[in-house]
């Protein structure tokens, strides 16, 4: 296959990676700069949402949108920065753990316009890597006989490393 086959089958063979490593970028750090602002105490709702909870400080909560947010989205964008096979199936996890975030804090801090938007975003993402998905771009079953697969196969990949 000629080098300019490659690079056009390399670039067509994960659809939508940049818009995921931007978006997922920015859902990661918007979820960091949430955690760190709770927990400084910086524009944080009143200690006496969280009193159903049992809770007298934003601490735990501050933990719990790190690791619902900013660490989902941040491994999502490392995965597809990376071309790896699991980046899709992170988005769709980073999407949902966004929403069920959002589902489980309306209650206490109440609805915000903020919400709304992140919520359409985690939509948004989880349909790119629905799309994603459908174009080829998710992880292969092993085949007995082949070995693992790691989408590369179609490249000629698999000639060079049977040399």
């Amino acid at each position: 296959m000629p080098v300019s086959d490659r690079a056009h089958a390399i670039r067509t063979s994960h659809p939508f990676r940049r818009a995921i490593v931007v978006v997922e970028t920015l859902v990661g750090l918007g979820g960091l700069a949430g955690s760190i602002q709770l927990l400084v105490g910086a524009a944080t709702p009143p200690v006496a949402a969280l009193s159903p909870l049992g809770l007298s400080s934003w601490t735990l909560p501050a933990g719990w949108l790190f690791v619902t947010v900013a660490l989902p989205s941040g491994l999502a964008a490392w995965f597809a920065a990376r071309r790896s096979p699991w980046a899709p199936v992170a988005v769709l996890a980073a999407s949902t753990l966004l929403i069920t975030e959002l589902l489980f804090q309306i209650p206490f801090v109440g609805f915000s316009v903020l919400q709304l938007i992140f919520g359409g975003v985690a939509a948004v993402m989880a349909v790119i890597a629905l799309m994603a998905r459908r174009a080829g771009w998710w992880p292969r079953r092993r085949r007995s006989a082949e070995g693992p697969t790691d989408g590369t196969q179609g490249l000629g990949a698999a000639r060079l490393r049977r040399r």
